[in-house]
Formats: C-alpha cells, sequence, structure tokens
C-alpha cells in the first residue's frame, strides 16, 4: 500500500476545478483578480510570491503584484490596501507576512476588506470559523481537510491532536477538525508529556517550525501524520517537523515534504481568490 498522500496531485485537481470556474465566469464578462502586496526583499517571501504569480497564470486568475520598498510607510501601506479593496478588478487582496518590523501587522490584517481577505486573516473572518459560518478559510488548514477528504479519511469521532497553536495553522485546525467531529486537541511549547498525548492521536497535524520534531516512538501504529512543517535539515535539504523515514513505517497515511501540504496551501488560496467573486 502506498502510504504517502500526495498533495501535488490533490492541488492539480483543486486548481483544474478553479480554473472551470474562472473561465465560467470569463464568460460571463467577469475578471477574477488576485492583487499580492509584499514589502521588503525576504528571499522566502519572494519566492512564495513568484509561486503565487505563477499559479494565477495557471488556472486564469489575473495577479497585480505591488512590491515595495522596505521604507514603506504605514500610511502608504494603508492607502494602498484602501485603493485595492475599492477596485473592483481586485477579487482577493493578500498582504505578504512577515512585514519589515516598523510596520503594524495587526492593522494591515485589519485593513483588507473582509469580502477580499482570501488568507481568511481578518477578526470578522476568524469569527465566522470560530462559529462555523464562514465564507473563507486559512489556506493551510482548509488544504489539509481537502486532502483528508480526497484520502476518504473522516475525522469524525476520531482523536485529532494538533500540534501548534499559530492563527494562521494550530487554531483554525482545529475549529475545522470540530466543525467535523473530531475531538480535537491542541498541543504546543508549553505541553507537558507531549509524547503521551501525540502517541493516542488517530491522526497528527505538526505545525511547529522544528526540522524533524517528531519522532516515531510519538506516534500511534497506523495514525495518519500530516506534516506542516517546510525546514532545512542538517544536511541543507528541505524536510518536515516529522522525522519522515523513521516515522513512515509505524503510519497509514503521511504527507510528504516537499509535496503534501504545501501545494495544497496555494491551491486553496486560489479557490479562494474564485469564491470572493461568486
Amino acid at each position: 500500500m502506498n502510504k504517502i498522500i500526495d498533495g501535488k496531485a490533490v492541488a492539480a485537481q483543486v486548481k483544474a476545478q478553479v480554473k472551470s470556474g474562472v473561465e465560467q465566469l470569463a464568460g460571463r464578462g467577469i475578471n477574477v483578480g488576485l492583487a499580492v502586496i509584499i514589502v521588503g526583499e525576504n528571499p522566502a517571501s519572494q519566492v512564495y510570491v513568484r509561486n503565487k504569480k505563477n499559479d494565477c497564470a495557471e488556472v486564469g486568475i489575473t495577479s497585480f503584484e505591488y512590491a515595495l520598498p522596505e521604507s514603506t510607510t504605514q500610511q502608504e501601506l494603508l492607502a494602498l490596501i484602501e485603493k485595492l479593496n475599492a477596485d473592483d478588478s481586485v477579487s482577493g487582496i493578500l498582504c505578504q507576512l512577515p512585514l519589515p518590523e516598523h510596520l503594524d501587522e495587526k492593522a494591515v490584517i485589519g485593513a483588507i476588506s473582509p469580502e477580499k481577505d482570501v488568507d481568511a486573516f481578518h477578526p470578522q473572518n476568524v469569527g465566522h470559523i470560530m462559529i462555523g459560518d464562514y465564507t473563507f478559510l486559512p489556506c493551510t488548514p482548509a488544504g489539509i481537510m481537502e486532502l483528508l477528504s480526497h484520502e476518504g479519511i473522516s475525522v469524525s469521532g476520531k482523536n485529532c491532536v494538533v500540534v501548534g497553536r499559530s492563527n494562521i495553522v494550530g487554531k483554525p485546525m482545529a475549529m475545522m477538525l470540530l466543525k467535523a467531529d473530531a475531538t480535537v486537541t491542541i498541543c504546543h511549547s508549553r505541553t507537558k508529556n507531549l509524547a503521551e498525548i501525540t502517541s493516542r492521536a488517530d491522526v497528527l497535524i505538526v505545525a511547529v517550525g522544528r526540522a524533524k520534531f517528531i519522532t516515531a516512538d510519538m506516534v500511534k501504529p497506523g495514525a495518519v501524520v500530516i506534516d506542516v512543517g517546510m525546514n532545512r535539515g542538517a544536511d541543507g535539504k528541505l524536510c518536515g517537523d516529522v522525522d519522515f523515514d523513521a516515522v513512515y513505517e509505524k503510519v497509514s497515511r503521511i504527507t510528504p515534504v516537499p509535496g503534501g501540504v504545501g501545494p495544497m496551501t496555494r491551491a486553496i488560496l486560489m479557490k479562494n481568490t474564485l469564491s470572493s467573486k461568486r
């Protein structure tokens, strides 16, 4: 049995559906556009923005890129967001994080119109996620739920453990699992007896940003393991938060790094951008 969950393949299916939806809207004279703002020259952010631009081209979404200098002021950035909020050709707005230290990320996220907040970071959209009544879902957790669904893995009644409590992944992931009737435990840096908790998980989702943090003794035999991490190992190669080679033998399904959750995050961004126009 192939235990690997192929995120690239599932992402390709999602993007094909988005492309069809974009073409249908184009036939009615409706354009779908995504505005991406990047401030400064963070190399990782530049790679992400370039990938998003390529994804837009693949599915037929118009890409608007705003590359601003490191010296951009809060007032200038908020003025740009206000302009994009009012622009009907812009369906979705994404401000690449992290921002330079002199800029207020919370204020920037709050300035983006909730109807164009395709990252689902605006407090209004976060509130909708909490009560299970939403238009947009954060891209990474939504991508994970899509992967589980595609693989026929139901979380209903299952013991699901999320390692990581970030606003971007951990917290919304827990809310989505709860909505799908899972029993959810959130672990973090202050959690005691972490291995004892993770080793009881039917579904283990790891988003801590520490290379090969989850070892084989921390995983239940037959579990489903979703690795959100993207790190560099001691050998310089990309690796996840899970010790893949050691854990692989124990699990029923596992996502690789790269090629697992990452492609899904970008595919869901395209899906959210299309949804904003409907």
